[in-house]
C-alpha cells in the first residue's frame, strides 16, 4: 500500500503485543503505533479495523476480533444475528496512524470499503472478509487482488490517505 513512497517498511517486534483498550479505532491505532515507536525508537504506522454492519447499529465495529471465538463462529453469528432482514448494507472501516520516534501520534486516517452482507460465505473457511460483497469489484472482500485491495480496501485508502502526512513528516520527495 505505500510501494509508491520511498520508504523501508518493516513489521513490528514480534514480541510487542499491545492490548486495544481504546474507544474507537483511532485509539487503538495509537496505542499500537506508540508502543512500536518506543520500542524501536523510529517512525511507526499501526491501523485498527472492523466491520461494520448497519443493520446491527454498527456491529461488531470495535469489537470484530473479539466477537466469537473463531472466524468460523465470528461469520456463524453475523448470519445468526442479521437471519432475512433484506438490508444488509455494511462496511469494513480502517484507521491508520502514524507516530513519531518519541511515541506521539502526529497523524491518522481513515478508509472505508462499503458492501453488503452476503446470506452465506461466498467460500470456506473465510472470516468476515468471506461475506462481505463488494459490489463495485463483483466480489468479496476476501476474492479482492492486491490492486483492488489497494483501491478499493479500506487498509488501502486509509494509506493513501495518510501518504501525504508521511510525505510531510518524513520529508519524502
Amino acid at each position: 500500500m505505500l510501494g509508491p513512497l520511498p520508504l523501508l517498511v518493516q513489521r513490528q517486534p514480534d514480541d510487542l503485543d499491545v492490548e486495544e483498550t481504546g474507544d474507537t479505532y483511532q485509539e487503538n491505532a495509537d496505542l499500537k503505533a506508540t508502543a512500536a515507536a518506543l520500542r524501536t525508537n523510529g517512525w511507526a504506522i499501526a491501523d485498527d479495523s472492523g466491520l461494520e454492519v448497519d443493520a446491527l447499529q454498527g456491529a461488531p465495529g470495535l469489537y470484530s476480533a473479539r466477537y466469537a471465538t473463531g472466524d468460523q463462529a465470528k461469520v456463524q453469528r453475523i448470519l445468526d444475528e442479521l437471519g432475512d432482514i433484506p438490508y444488509r448494507s455494511a462496511c469494513f472501516r480502517s484507521t491508520m496512524v502514524l507516530s513519531d520516534p518519541m511515541g506521539n501520534c502526529v497523524a491518522a486516517a481513515e478508509g472505508v470499503c462499503w458492501g453488503e452482507i452476503l446470506k452465506a460465505p461466498a467460500y470456506a473457511d473465510g472470516g468476515y472478509e468471506s461475506l462481505l460483497w463488494v459490489r463495485e469489484a463483483g466480489c468479496t472482500y476476501g476474492q479482492l487482488n492486491g490492486s483492488q485491495l489497494s483501491r478499493l480496501g479500506s487498509r488501502g485508502k486509509a494509506a493513501r490517505a495518510l501518504a501525504t502526512h508521511l510525505q510531510k513528516y518524513l520529508k519524502l520527495r
